[in-house]
């Protein structure tokens, strides 16, 4: 029998989509009939990224769905142990880190990233230090030095955007976003992140400016990176302009300013048909900006036609630029100029003109290469939709008139050009706005990766383009970094840096932060000089050395709660996790005399409105992190971040039970050989973790964690447990052995349902037979 008739329609469809046909069994229905090219072509699919994607399945959509997969907003998907299981490494094979999104105002993660890449900023922050207690120059230096410790693992940056929320003019820009406003989409992010672009180089610029003098933390021996009333964002980006404003009187008015990046204007669209422009033109164009407005006339005391004319006196040694495509006609504009360079590029690598009629396969463009050299031109797919340039020319003539130009990455300067005064500037980065109504778009950024960066972190010499979309990092080719399809991928910002600009710069890194942090300081709170401390700070004799032990817990409260959604089948699904803020930080001495005694107990006070407290589990009462009515040590989180980050580049090796999720949410990165965490210790693969309170029952016969959690009884039973874990497990022992203290452990653990019996219980570890492995030993 013959297989039931096709509809023809349905034979078209599958051979476009390159489908050979049907497997053969005449009883099978045409919705079961398998094609057979079906794991080649979902290959395919995946390549082109037209498999629509949904949290809730599949969404039934007539067309195809245009977003790049790489290029679609990434989500962390929460398990009962939160990130732990999440494969951070399917999204990432790189040695960069990646940044989280799902922290508030997250948005600015790629610019992040540009900024990071840009060498001298990223030397010149992690040079940077101050007193002020939110200061963006401060905590993007110290984010930078956890993106440089990471070896392809995420990092967050949440004690960044922290310090961004306190910004009086972050607010005052529309910057600062409510979880609401992410969520629904209805933020143009384009234009938003072109603002805080903006705001970004002008605070970090006022910053790094007022390094005048000794500062805190900073000894009188430590060099400033930039000099009073200069910074190194100044020498970066700044560029002196000319206003000239000409009255139809005659009376003209000049005056100076400077300003740290340009923003992109457009010639008027109405001309049909459409010029073709360069993109130098342009960019000459905006720089060199005339326009017509009505302006305050002096000399005829009233507001009169004036013309307005902008001159350059200086380039910078970064080139930045806003895009500004926040319509229509603006990326008409970039679409239309994108087809004619199309065009061109075709005629000059071809030899032939390009018509809307005509078409030239992939193959027969291959075949087009210079049969001298047999190289193989890019093919058609790779020229489409770009119109701006690897690499500009920019001088300034003896006339002070600016030539622009469009370059190539491999065109040499003349013999008749002056290298002081002719810049080339090469594309490091591009930041683009991925329009997607199914999540609302987001940004990413491409950035090229320099020889200098490659050198340090992976110990190769070259150049490499990449694309940042959140924690997705991945290797792209040079011409997807400037591939702008308008339909879904639209450009934002653009970076060019001066060639050789590095050479220009002093990148070497000095730790600011010095022993000083650890000294005694007073608290924040009026009331504490009334009480007893809790701990004693460190004498000058005291200080720690590397492979010192230091005992540390830390105590959460929480400032959003959880969401989460109930699935069809009755299980819960982490849409977003709770956000927890530090309360209280706690470290005590590991060895020495004064062992086990605290030598940090911080309370962190928050200007944040906390939703729940967690005193049964962390101990924190309202009014401990108000500086008005406290009675307890009351710093700053920038404070007590400064002697974490001391104690960890010093080389301490910090011992703790699950010290994983403290770091985490304290937004510390730890070397792991700087980690001992008691979890892991008295740990069997792929059964349940232990909780500090059954392991200090079990081994110590001590009740901990009686009413709430203490950090300073908890901190210090971590060392004893470290201690304890020595004496069974002394180096050169049988691990057999070891094992069978923890099968022990796990059968008395599942016995108690892992509580902790009550005192009036004779199930104490010294009545009965609970060690019969360790006596063994």
């Amino acid at each position: 029998r013959r297989a039931p008739p096709v509809d023809p329609e349905i034979l078209r469809t599958m051979k476009k989509v390159g489908f050979i046909g049907y497997a053969p069994n005449p009883r099978t229905k045409l919705r079961n009939q398998i094609p057979y090219r079906l794991k080649e072509m979902d290959n395919e699919f995946d390549n082109f990224s037209q498999v629509p994607e949904s949290p809730i399945g599949r969404e039934e959509e007539p067309h195809l769905y245009r977003v790049a997969k790489k290029y679609r907003k990434v989500t962390i998907k929460y398990s009962k142990l939160g990130l732990e299981d999440f494969d951070f490494k399917h999204y990432n094979k790189t040695l960069f880190a990646g940044l989280e999104p799902h922290i508030p105002n997250a948005y600015c993660n790629c610019m992040i990233q540009v900024l990071y890449f840009l060498e001298p900023v990223r030397c010149l922050v992690q040079n940077h230090l101050c007193q002020k207690e939110f200061c963006l120059g401060c905590e993007l230096g110290l984010l930078f030095h956890m993106l440089d410790l990471s070896r392809g693992d995420p990092c967050q940056g949440s004690n960044f955007l922290r310090a961004f929320r306190t910004i009086p003019e972050a607010s005052a820009l529309g910057l600062i976003l409510a979880d609401s406003d992410e969520a629904t989409g209805k933020v143009n992010l384009g234009r938003l992140i072109q603002s805080w672009n903006r705001f970004i180089l002008t605070q970090l610029h006022q910053e790094t400016q007022e390094q005048e003098g000794p500062q805190a933390y900073r000894g009188a021996g430590s060099s400033s990176f930039g000099s009073s009333g200069d910074s190194v964002i100044g020498q970066l980006f700044s560029c002196e302009m000319e206003n000239c404003s000409m009255c139809r009187c005659g009376k003209e008015t000049v005056r100076v300013s400077s300003t740290l990046l340009f923003t992109l204007s457009y010639p008027d669209s109405a001309e049909k048909p459409a010029k073709d422009y360069e993109f130098a033109q342009i960019l000459k164009r905006s720089i060199c900006l005339e326009q017509n407005t009505q302006a305050w006339c002096e000399n005829c005391e009233k507001y009169q036609p004036t013309v307005q004319t902008r001159n350059i006196r200086c380039l910078p040694d970064v080139l930045v630029i806003n895009c500004e495509v926040n319509s229509s006609k603006e990326a008409d504009f970039w679409k239309t100029q994108a087809e004619y360079s199309f065009q061109k590029a075709m005629m000059k690598r071809g030899g032939f003109d390009i018509t809307k009629g005509k078409e030239i396969s992939l193959g027969d463009w291959k075949d087009l290469g210079n049969p001298d050299t047999g190289h193989s031109y890019p093919s058609v797919e790779e020229l489409k939709n770009i119109w701006i340039p690897h690499a500009i020319k920019m001088r300034l003539t003896k006339s002070k008139e600016l030539d622009v130009s469009n370059w190539s990455e491999t065109d040499e300067l003349s013999p008749t050009d002056d290298p002081e005064s002719v810049y080339i500037y090469d594309l490091m980065a591009t930041v683009v706005h991925i329009l997607d109504s199914r999540t609302g778009g987001s940004l990413v950024g491409h950035i090229k990766v320099g020889e200098t960066y490659h050198q340090r972190k992976e110990g190769v010499t070259h150049q490499q383009w990449y694309l940042f979309n959140d924690f997705l990092i991945e290797p792209v080719d040079k011409c997807e970094a400037v591939q702008f399809d308008m339909s879904w991928k639209v450009p934002a910002i653009l970076y060019y840096a001066r060639r050789n600009l590095n050479s220009k710069y002093n990148l070497v890194i000095k730790n600011p932060i010095e022993a000083s942090v650890l000294l005694a300081e007073a608290s924040l709170a009026r009331k504490q000089r009334k009480c007893h401390a809790t701990f004693i700070p460190l004498m000058l004799s005291e200080m720690p050395q590397a492979g010192d032990l230091v005992g540390l817990d830390a105590e959460f409260v929480t400032l959003n709660e959880e969401e989460a959604e109930l699935r069809s089948d009755g299980t819960k699904s982490t849409i977003k996790p709770s956000q927890m803020s530090v309360a209280r930080i706690t470290c005590v001495r590991g060895q020495g005399p004064n062992e086990g005694v605290p030598f940090i107990d911080d309370y962190i006070s928050t200007q944040e409105q906390v939703v729940d407290y967690l005193t049964q589990y962390s101990g924190i009462k309202p009014g401990d992190l108000d500086a008005k009515i406290s009675s307890k040590h009351l710093t700053t989180l920038k404070s007590t971040y400064l002697k974490l980050r001391f104690l960890i580049d010093v080389g301490v090796k910090f011992v703790g039970h699950g010290l994983q999720k403290d770091f985490r949410v304290i937004n510390l990165m730890v070397p792991k050989d700087q980690v001992i965490d008691t979890v892991y210790l008295f740990h069997i693969p792929r059964k349940r973790m232990i909780s500090l309170r059954f392991l200090a029952w079990y081994f110590l016969d001590l009740k901990i964690q009686g009413e709430t959690h203490d950090s300073i009884e908890d901190a210090r039973t971590a060392l004893q447990l470290y201690r304890k874990y020595l004496e069974l497990s002394p180096q050169g022992a049988e691990p057999e052995e070891f094992r069978k203290v923890l099968k022990g452990l796990y059968e008395k653990g599942r016995k108690l349902d892992w509580k902790v019996p009550e005192p009036d219980s004779q199930s104490s570890p010294k009545h009965g037979a609970v060690f019969p492995p360790v006596l063994a030993l």
